[in-house]
């Protein structure tokens, strides 16, 4: 039986998937520009220990736009982009993740699920490997899909500088 388990290095811009102790993929990602905190509002990525609270995107399109964790009917494009040029896409899937630690990513003003922090499919695959994001953890599209294919609600996972 599978035990899956994330590490995310904000250091080296990946994301490893753990099966038991053994690397099983690595991928490419995008955290925060603004580097790693917990504090709301600070448009940081949240560091420690964290579970997937939610999955959200089952069957939909690669490339399905979400806001407010709902699928807006839109598919990304080109020209969607031209109309949005300072939108912050989320799509095709969604990880949605909850800090397990009370006081450094759990509750009051450090709270990760409060500030809607996932991991989710982007549009900006050039800057994958960099840190670009507004706090969340960026994944191309493809590799999104696969990941929430793989890992259950309640998997662990863990951000580390």
């Amino acid at each position: 039986m599978s035990e899956w388990r994330i590490r995310v290095s904000l250091s080296a811009q990946k994301l490893e998937l753990f099966d038991h102790d053994e690397i099983v993929k690595e991928y490419l990602v995008s955290t925060s520009k603004k580097g790693g905190g917990e504090v709301v509002d600070s448009f940081q990525t949240p560091r420690g220990r964290h579970v997937v609270h939610a999955k959200i995107g089952d069957q939909e399109a690669e490339g399905t736009v979400f806001r407010g964790r709902r699928n807006t009917g839109e598919i990304y494009s080109e020209k969607l982009a031209r109309e949005n040029p300072d939108k912050d896409w989320v799509l095709t899937r969604i990880l949605w993740l909850s800090g397990t630690e009370v006081g450094r990513n759990r509750l009051g003003s450090v709270d990760t699920m409060r500030r809607f922090i996932y991991i989710h499919g982007t549009p900006y695959t050039a800057k994958l490997g960099e840190p670009a994001s507004l706090g969340c953890i960026r994944m191309s599209n493809a590799d999104i899909t696969e990941l929430y294919e793989l890992v259950p609600i309640g998997a662990i996972v863990e951000i580390v500088d």
